[in-house]
């Protein structure tokens, strides 16, 4: 077979063998000496950037990180409940598990193209190579960590393929992550503290990937005596050194087109451009209950797609946002009251701009319900086509009510670099500064007040104590404050709580989720085409 080389964006698949002849059909007229040269250097540079839209918005990686979770449950759509509620259905030829593997590998293999040739790039200035090395590294460790997470371990992949592999081998968890935390480092060393080309990868979001890293390797197997101390300082750096700061409103974070913010750390890009528009960025989709059959509504692009995916769950909205005199985030992170914008003569009137659903969150009197002009739906009645819908995500830009979304997804923000510091200082001891820490995100979620007498009280009430701390506390706190931003499944997982809390608080899923589902099955496609015996993760 004659050696091959594809465009970058079709790199052979790192982490994956195949043992049956491939058709050598023709996909790009450049030859691989363009990968030796500054242009091909940058090509692969930017090209290592792609698996962040594997991942990222997309249902592959929020059906894997966000349902099956003590905070997200399934709604109506039957298409992957499975993945919600660990059925047999969630096995090795599961599609988005296969994809994301895939995908990550293909970008994996992407920045290791930009890493070997550096070195031996015609015409390349130190500081384009420095820099180019230092964000192809950043995005190896993402991808990698993103992986291990996942699957436990996994094939350690840090050269380009430049044949066919046929054998695969997983490397322990304790060898990737020092293999991480290497190339993170190195890359905090040499990327700039910003970027005029924003999302590209910077040292803050270096530094902040760090400290999720060490958080997460904290309380693990493979765990060293300072890697909560190391979490905490990676985290501060984050916090002190680059001017980043909460917003005061938590609901202008994930404002459509504010993403690039004083909070926002690194974010996953997408754009109105089609060159860099993808079908798979759907997020704007997936947490939108059926609003579009209701009496008084058609579905419009300021209300969104609603797929009907995920539902949340009654803990989620009966505990973690039971507070709702002083914490503004339930009401800035979920809609739940929709107006009219078709009008309707029968079975009742009702105009434009008229309520056409409210869902106000406490019980109402079933009298009460029936005497509304418009749909009035208490927690009772929510179903798996009616509930709140999470809107962080909303996207009133995309071209039609059919094509997927057009926003940058905000992957790191100053948040949960707080939240990691917290959690990082209370493994280590440290109460007080554990408290200080999830106090600037509690506070600043805090219900200004008509007086200052009565935003102080809001404040008060808000306020957490050294002695309030435990891991279940910083869990609820990263549940309110990160909803839907494809951190829960890790976090649950990291902390040793998945199967505790989904068992409690998600009733769909209780009675299937077993060990076993701590990790995800590799991929069939993996095991069936390497040429040696390639594991499957226990119990699949």
């Amino acid at each position: 077979m004659k050696k091959i080389y594809l465009g970058l964006l079709l790199l052979a698949l790192a982490g994956t063998g195949c043992n049956k002849m491939l058709e050598e059909d023709v996909v790009t007229n450049t030859t691989d000496d363009f990968y030796y040269t500054k242009n091909g250097f940058m090509t692969a540079v930017n090209a290592g950037y792609t698996g962040m839209r594997s991942f990222y918005s997309t249902e592959r990686g929020m059906t894997l990180t966000v349902v099956g979770t003590d905070t997200y449950t399934n709604g109506s759509d039957g298409n992957f409940k499975f993945a919600n509620q660990y059925t047999s259905q969630l096995d090795s030829r599961y599609d988005h598990i296969r994809e994301l593997w895939n995908g990550l590998y293909q970008a994996i293999n992407n920045c290791n193209v930009a890493i070997d040739r550096a070195d031996q790039v015609k015409e390349l200035d130190a500081v384009s190579k420095r820099s180019g090395v230092a964000e192809s590294r950043f995005n190896r460790a993402h991808y990698h960590f993103l992986l291990m997470q996942l699957f436990g371990s996994i094939p350690l992949r840090l050269h380009e393929n430049k044949e066919i592999l046929t054998t695969a081998q997983r490397d322990s968890t304790g060898t990737v992550y020092d293999a991480i935390i290497t190339d993170l480092k190195a890359a905090a060393q040499e990327l700039p503290a910003s970027q005029n080309d924003w999302g590209r990868a910077t040292r803050p979001a270096a530094e902040h990937l760090l400290a999720r890293v060490y958080l997460t390797r904290a309380s693990s197997p493979d765990a060293k005596p300072e890697d909560y101390a190391d979490a905490a300082r990676y985290a501060d750096m984050v916090i002190r050194n680059y001017g980043f700061k909460l917003l005061d409103d938590p609901g202008q974070v994930w404002a459509q087109g504010n993403e690039r913010n004083t909070e926002t750390i690194f974010a996953a890009q997408y754009t109105t451009d089609p060159l860099y528009a993808s079908p798979d960025n759907n997020a704007c989709r997936f947490f939108l209950m059926q609003y579009d059959v209701l009496d008084g509504m058609q579905r419009d692009l300021a209300n969104g797609t609603p797929w009907k995916r995920f539902r949340p769950t009654k803990f989620l909205l009966d505990t973690l946002y039971k507070d709702r005199v002083h914490d503004v985030r339930y009401e800035k992170f979920f809609t739940t009251v929709w107006f009219v914008n078709k009008a309707i003569t029968k079975p009742r009137v009702m105009n434009i701009g008229d309520t056409s659903v409210w869902m106000p969150g406490y019980a109402v009197a079933p009298e009460v319900v029936a005497g509304k002009n418009y749909l009035l739906v208490p927690p009772a009645d929510y179903t798996e086509k009616l509930y709140p819908s999470l809107n962080k995500f909303q996207d009133a830009l995309r071209p039609d009510n059919q094509a997927s979304g057009v926003r940058p997804f905000i992957a790191f923000r100053l948040a949960e670099t707080y939240l990691i510091a917290a959690e990082a200082r209370m493994m280590t001891g440290d109460r007080t500064g554990a408290a200080d820490m999830i106090n600037k995100v509690r506070l600043r979620a805090a219900r200004p007040g008509k007086t200052p007498e009565e935003t102080a009280a809001n404040e008060a009430a808000m306020r957490a104590m050294a002695g309030d701390l435990n891991i279940d506390f910083i869990l609820d706190e990263r549940g309110r404050e990160l909803i839907g931003e494809q951190l829960a499944w890790f976090d649950l997982k990291r902390t040793g709580k998945l199967l505790e809390r989904v068992r409690k608080h998600n009733p769909q899923a209780a009675a299937n989720i077993e060990p076993k589902h701590l990790l995800r099955p590799i991929p069939q496609d993996q095991i069936d085409r390497s040429s040696n015996i390639f594991r499957q993760n226990p119990g699949y």
